[in-house]
């Protein structure tokens, strides 16, 4: 997390000097051209050798069959941890990770969680999840991070 946050700040560090190295100098006339040549926006987050990670992409990957077939399979895996049963422990687990080119999923990190046993249930439940069909940039798969809140709700307490 410190990495990424600091990669974006480096990140928005260098295309604000790019953006201002493109602006001419007119004094004060508000009227002047103003020519930005850099990107504003990179999307990409790291790279390692020759696969990058993307934040954004022209087709976003996708759970096979969609976000309600995601969200059934979350319901039918996730086993409440006993730990949060017994304390009444709800909320949102924020997990992070990787769709790959093959569309599996790596790289399964807790970005916040609540504990009492249901970070380590997020990270079980999006491990044992089918493959994906990955993001897509310059029409070819592409390797994507992902952030998702998943959810724990105790009903009828």
């Amino acid at each position: 997390m410190k990495k990424t946050f600091i990669t974006i700040i480096a990140l928005a560090a260098f295309t604000l000097a790019k953006a201002q190295q493109s602006i001419p100098k007119s004094g004060n006339d508000p009227n002047a051209d103003i020519k930005i040549d850099a990107p504003v926006v990179e999307s990409e987050t790291s790279s390692a050798g020759n696969s990058k990670i993307f934040t954004a992409v022209e087709q976003e990957p996708s759970f096979p069959g969609g976000l309600e077939k995601f969200y059934k399979f979350l319901q039918s895996n996730i086993r409440y941890p006993a730990v949060a049963f017994e304390k009444k422990v709800q909320g949102k687990v924020f997990i992070s990770f990787v769709v790959e080119k093959d569309g599996s999923l790596t790289d399964i990190k807790v970005v916040r969680g609540i504990g009492s046993g249901c970070d380590e249930e997020a990270v079980r439940v999006i491990g044992i999840s089918p493959k994906w069909k990955p993001g897509i940039q310059n029409g070819r798969p592409v390797r994507v991070q992902y952030t998702m809140p998943i959810s724990f709700t105790l009903v009828g307490r």
